[in-house]
């Protein structure tokens, strides 16, 4: 299933990602229910609950008979750890 899960997200939901800066990890898939990252500057993103709910599961649950659910992870991304520790060493 991760490999259907990849392609749709390939066409229907990275290229929109990544207009914005960012792009989604698939963390694990178990019992029709898919947990995601957004990394890049979609991590943390204000818009990241409305993301998943208006494209992401959409996109996933109408394409992909036997998932059921998507959830987005919430833990920081290492992209985001990177990115803070730029802005911080440069502050200095």
């Amino acid at each position: 299933m991760r490999d259907i899960v990849e392609k749709v997200l390939d066409q229907n939901v990275r290229p929109y990602l990544a207009s914005h800066g960012g792009d989604i990890k698939v963390t694990s898939i178990r019992d029709g229910v898919v947990k995601v990252l957004l990394v890049g500057h979609c991590s943390g993103c204000p818009s990241a609950r409305l993301t998943l709910e208006d494209l992401i599961k959409t996109e996933l649950v109408q394409n992909i008979p036997g998932v059921t659910d998507v959830v987005l992870e919430s833990n920081v991304s290492e992209d985001m750890i990177a990115f803070a520790k730029k802005i911080l060493n440069r502050s200095r």
